[in-house]
């Protein structure tokens, strides 16, 4: 199926919105936030520190009058150069472009499967800077496969999952992590949206480089078709 026509078929899934994260956190407490190379905020503070992250974001949102900041699909970002997981030497080879929709909130938000599906793979992803814990589920519509990503989970999330364990669109299927376990981050889910998950378990890029970017856009259609923000 052609990239365009798949975007489709996910636009046309659902006609309203879709949750990942707690549904009792009003929508209106939703806004948007930039965390590109190009907002020169960012310059005010060490990015490079999980604690100085969160007390931006606590600020932010304290001022929007918000409970969850999101946003990034594909966007740039200077963020990962302070891990050598994601850096590399020559600029076309540095992975700084995102690749799933970050929700910014608090530690222990209820995560919820976007659709019905089953557990694909799990698995805790410990680079600097990585995942962390990290559920992935496979979905089925209309003979269509595709998988969703739920990135930086607490610990517990993972402990009593197995693969092929049935989940329903709604459904709490782990609660997020804080900076001790999530990869050094403030606490956050990355969500993402994966057409072929090209024999990888548990893990899937999250961040590409200019080079292989237009393979990434085409095989991580942007997660908004579904969550319709």
């Amino acid at each position: 199926m052609e990239p365009v026509v798949f975007e489709d078929f996910l636009r046309n899934i659902s006609i309203n919105s879709l949750r990942v994260i707690d549904e009792a956190i009003d929508r209106k407490k939703y806004v948007a936030i930039d965390l590109s190379s190009t907002n020169k905020v960012l310059f005010g503070f060490d990015v490079s520190s999980s604690k100085a992250w969160e007390e931006y974001l606590h600020t932010y949102l304290k001022e929007q009058h918000a409970t969850v900041a999101y946003g990034g699909y594909l966007e740039q970002r200077d963020i990962y150069s302070r891990s050598a997981y994601f850096k590399k030497e020559s600029s076309e080879n540095e992975r700084n472009i995102h690749l799933g929709i970050d929700l910014w909130c608090d530690a222990n938000t209820k995560v919820l499967s976007v659709l019905n599906g089953e557990i694909h793979s799990f698995q805790n992803n410990t680079n600097f800077g990585d995942y962390g814990p990290t559920i992935i589920i496979k979905h089925c519509f209309e003979n269509i496969e595709f998988y969703s990503l739920y990135g930086h989970l607490s610990l517990a999330s993972i402990k009593e999952v197995e693969v092929g364990q049935k989940v329903q669109q709604g459904e709490v299927i782990g609660y997020l992590g804080d900076s001790a376990v999530n990869g050094d981050y403030a606490p956050h889910l990355h969500f993402q949206l994966i057409r072929d998950m090209q024999e990888q378990f548990g893990d899937y890029p999250g961040v590409t480089s200019t080079k292989d970017f237009e393979f990434y856009k085409n095989n991580c259609p942007d997660p908004n078709l579904l969550l319709k923000f």
